[in-house]
């Protein structure tokens, strides 16, 4: 049995130890507030942009297509990959690694065998994963969440858009974790580029008439690279929101354990201390008696 020391100290460190994991889940919560307002706004305007972009890509024809709606032999893949820059936030960053080690298995084998699948890790703990596995990695937009910016999303979904464009990459995706709520989050593996056309689902194969004002052309070309970089800011704010909730959630359960873990410790030490209070008095006893 351990002695009443150890088993004051380990309080005392489990203590701590639950002081810190409630201050963290406050302070996810705090952040949490804020990135859940971001993607809730961002999402509708995302939506539409999106939707508006694939009616006008399906209507083109092949004298104004866009470099980025032309489908090619899927030969060379950038994975935009994206993660946090921290830890402490439960399965959060190893789900999506496994999503994309089983998305390249499963989709890319033999792209990847010839070394034609790239990782782009928007995250400094995606980075930190696929360089150490010897990944061909592109490093440039690791820090993308230092501070989550349109700006440092745009520089990055541009980076992808002109290595499509020069034919460096046949296809682009990104690999995240959407935010549903504070316990749940979604991986996502969506298509970046080539720009895909309108889903034909059951009811929905309409096309709308617009009013082009100055140009089609001229609207399609300006459209085109806002709405990817716009793809990219809503991933990249889907996963902030993801993040903190995940946090939230793990320091939640961290502070749940560390209070079952010292009701258990003091119910150990109570003991101990009985158990040496008992020896004490067994020994004045048997002294007692043995002057006497």
């Amino acid at each position: 049995m351990a002695s009443l020391k150890e088993v004051k100290s380990r309080i005392q460190s489990v203590t701590s130890t639950q002081q810190i994991t409630k201050a963290m889940k406050m302070v996810a919560a705090a952040k949490l507030r804020r990135a859940q307002d971001n993607i809730t706004q961002m999402r509708p305007y995302a939506a539409k942009l999106g939707g508006l972009l694939k009616n006008l890509s399906s209507q083109e024809n092949d004298d104004n297509g866009s470099d980025f709606t032309e489908v090619r032999a899927e030969e060379r893949i950038l994975l935009m990959v994206v993660s946090s820059d921290k830890g402490l936030c439960g399965a959060f960053n190893s789900n999506v690694f496994k999503a994309t080690n089983k998305h390249i298995q499963g989709n890319y084998k033999s792209q990847f065998e010839r070394g034609n699948v790239h990782i782009m890790p928007l995250g400094k703990k995606s980075l930190d994963y696929f360089t150490k596995r010897d990944f061909h990695v592109i490093p440039d937009f690791a820090n993308i969440f230092t501070p989550v910016s349109y700006e440092s999303s745009a520089a990055a979904a541009e980076f992808a858009m002109n290595a499509f464009a020069k034919e460096t990459y046949d296809k682009v995706e990104i690999i995240y974790n959407e935010f549903k709520n504070v316990a749940t989050q979604i991986l996502n593996t969506e298509q970046f580029l080539p720009v895909l056309p309108p889903d034909n689902e059951e009811g929905s194969d309409f096309e709308i008439d617009y009013i082009y004002q100055p140009s089609k052309e001229e609207i399609v070309t300006d459209l085109i690279p806002k709405s990817l970089k716009i793809q990219v800011y809503k991933a990249i704010l889907d996963s902030n929101a993801a993040e903190h909730g995940a946090r939230m959630t793990a320091m939640d359960q961290a502070t749940d354990n560390a209070g079952e873990l010292l009701k258990e410790l003091k119910l150990t030490y109570n003991r101990t201390r009985q158990a040496a209070i008992t020896k004490e008095i067994l020994e004045i006893v048997g002294g007692a008696e043995a002057l006497g």
